[in-house]
Formats: C-alpha cells, structure tokens, sequence
C-alpha cells in the first residue's frame, strides 16, 4: 500500500471521529449521569478518591477520567489527578450555563434507542420513536412522570440562554402584548418582560404545562403582568396581542400540522400584530462554513423523534404563505445559540 499522505491521514481520523461518535455519547453520559463533575469540583480531585467515593476500582475510575479527558471534558494535570475544563464544567448541576439536564435527556435510552431505526425514517418518512415505542413521543411521555420532569428540566436548560440572547437581539418595545405559543415554563416570556416592564404577557400552554408556567410567573414575581391561558394550538390561538412568539415548536412538526397551527395564529393576529417564529433555519447550501453538528444533525433529530424537521428560509415563506402570512425578515442569532427570529406579518 502506497504511503498515506497529510490529507489522507487527516480524513481517516476524521471518519474515525465520526465513526466513534456514539461511544463518545455514551462516555459523557455516563460522567453525567454519575454526576461525575460535581464530584470533581472547581479544583483538583484524585482518581483513587472518586473511585472510593463511587466504590468502584480505581483502575476503571482512571480510564473512564482519561477517556473525559482526551474528549475536553477535564485534564490530567499530574498521573491520577483531574480537573474540569470550560467544557466538563457544563455538566455540573449549579453551573450557570449548565447542560446537565439536556445532556441526560439527549443521551437517554428513549432518545437514543429511535435512532437505531434511522434508515426506517429516511426510507420511509415515518417516525422513528413511534415505530419503537409504538406511540408519539408525547404521549409516552405523558405516562413516563420522571421522563417528563427530566424533558421539562432540558427544555429549560436550553431556553435560557435563547431567551437572554433573544431580548438582546430583537426589540419588543414597540408592543404592549406578547403571546407565547406553547411557552413551556415562561422563561422566554420571563426574560422579555423582565427586560420591558411596560409590556405585558400571555402564556399559552396545554393545562398540564399551565400549572408549571403559572409557578414559575409566580416566583418572578411576573404573575400580575402574565396571565396563563390554556388549550390546544391544533384548536385555536388566543386573540387580542399584537405580538406572538412560538419557540422551537414548529420544528416539532411536518409541513401540514405546522401550517395548521400558523392558520391559528394568522386567525388570531389583527392586521397590525407580528408572529415572530424562533427556531432553526437551515442555510440553503451545505458548505464547510455550514457543516458541522448543528443543524443538520437536529434535522434528522426532528424526524427520528417527533416526524418534524428544521427548514430553510425558502421553506418558511411556503409555510408562511399557505397560512395567510409572509415573512418579513429574519434575525439570525449568535451562533452558540444556533436560532433565529423570524418575523411574520399577515398578507
């Protein structure tokens, strides 16, 4: 075999990177679901002591903080003691931009398990968790409490630095009312009007995720400027805001239920009120300035939890147009965030 040369040996170790990838999931989840991290601290820890302190074999102990640490997740400063990294960091329960939550769910057997049957999904395009576990990912989750508070913790997780960046990059000054479709626990709603105490707010949730938006309104002390309404977005949009957001919620859906609830919310809008969509758009071409994990791979996510998908720009204004509606510009958010703002008005 003739020599390899720079080029050829680069891409071998990037296919065997890619190839690796499910081990690499797995190892951070393990450190996750150990809370691993937090055991580490802020300083040093000594691999002979995490392994006492887990009862495992300190040998096994070392290879699984050699195997964080060759990944970014902490470093070995000295044979057997380990610290944090940024990176490792995330993973602690109390950190300020923690993913703890979101890397258990995201590597939990029920996310995990759908994607064996990828190739079903792209042959077919049917949903992949459905085939497995027989029913939409909601409705499991409806009977799976501990898998639920764990989906909602995530959720959080991910929405506070999206909220924080949103009210940064978009100006809600010029409105008195905003309606968040699908609001979750209110941490959008929470950070814009925290932001603009002259604007008030609706959540508009299902009445098993009222109780939880109500509660968090509550404890910030917002629950005098945000009322709760509750129903099913499929149904209808509550009217009367001149201002609608829905965040990471039409991804969730395939073309024909995401116009249906776009319909709802143009039936609910008066000619003047805007819809602002925050979610993925995927660029029109794959190019090395585009590719990588984000947000191709989440595309696929979509399909193989929940039958939805990510969507260009083009995309957005076909749906847009098959609800009365038109896109009017598009916010792209920093790129850590990985969204943008899409605002809509009615035609």
């Amino acid at each position: 075999m003739a020599e390899w040369n720079a080029a050829q040996l680069k891409a071998r170790r990037t296919l065997m990177q890619r190839l690796f990838g499910s081990r690499i999931t797995e190892v951070v989840s393990l450190a996750a679901r150990m809370d691993l991290p937090d055991a580490i601290g802020e300083g040093e820890a000594d691999a002979t002591d995490l392994a006492r302190r887990y009862e495992i074999p300190p040998e096994q102990m070392n290879r699984l903080l050699r195997a964080l640490a060759s990944q970014g997740l902490c470093e070995e400063r000295a044979p057997g003691r380990f610290a944090l990294t940024d990176v490792g960091s995330l993973l602690r329960k109390e950190h300020p931009g923690s993913l703890y939550d979101f890397a258990r769910f995201h590597t939990a057997p029920e996310t995990l398990r759908p994607w064996t049957r990828l190739e079903d999904s792209i042959r077919t395009g049917r949903t992949a968790f459905d085939e497995h576990f027989g029913r939409p990912l909601y409705a499991y989750l409806a009977d799976e409490p501990e898998l639920t508070a764990l989906f909602n913790a995530a959720m959080s997780e991910e929405s506070r630095e999206t909220a924080d960046t949103v009210v940064e990059h978009f100006d809600f000054g010029p409105y008195t009312t905003v309606t968040d479709i699908g609001g979750g626990d209110g941490t959008l709603i929470i950070a814009i009007l925290e932001r603009h105490p002259g604007l008030n707010g609706v959540i508009f949730e299902t009445v098993e995720g009222a109780a939880q938006s109500a509660g968090t309104l509550k404890a910030a002390g917002l629950d005098g400027r945000c009322a709760v309404a509750t129903g099913d977005f499929f149904d209808a949009v509550p009217a009367g805001s001149d201002l609608y957001v829905i965040k990471s919620v039409i991804h969730n859906w395939n073309d024909e239920r995401a116009a249906a609830i776009l319909r709802n919310c143009r039936a609910a809008m008066s000619p003047e009120s805007r819809l602002l969509i925050i979610d993925v758009v995927l660029p029109e071409l794959v190019t090395p300035d585009t590719a990588g994990l984000d947000p191709y791979i989440k595309d696929l996510q979509m399909l193989v939890l929940v039958g939805g998908k990510e969507r260009t720009r083009a995309d957005f204004d076909q749906l847009c147009a098959q609800a009365g509606l038109t896109v009017t510009r598009v916010v792209p958010l920093p790129s850590h965030v990985g969204l943008s703002v899409i605002e809509i008005a009615p035609v």
